[in-house]
């Protein structure tokens, strides 16, 4: 049974500033600041081509980054839970 598909708002309803390991994210929409880390920048820039499962979202990534699919899965699956309960992505 495939998992959720999730969605980001448009990258203008965010505004991104990356500090050394750290990435500060405005979400304009509930006015709320964000202090994240990896990978929740690179998912949110995943999430801009388009609403996608964990599937898809690790293809995406992988594409760019060098990882390991199998391990990266249930990191991302968590993190999606993590940025949905925080306002930033919802389940399409």
């Amino acid at each position: 049974m495939p998992g959720p598909v999730y969605r980001a708002e448009p990258a203008a309803h965010r505004r991104h500033i990356a500090l050394d390991t750290l990435d500060l994210i405005y979400h304009r929409t509930s006015g709320i600041t964000h202090v994240v880390a990896e990978p929740v920048p690179q998912i949110l820039a995943a999430l801009e081509q388009g609403q996608a499962d964990v599937t898809e979202i690790v293809r995406r990534l992988a594409a760019t980054h060098e990882l390991n699919r199998g391990e990266a899965e249930p990191v991302i699956a968590a993190r999606l839970l993590e940025l949905e309960v925080a306002g930033l992505v919802a389940r399409a």
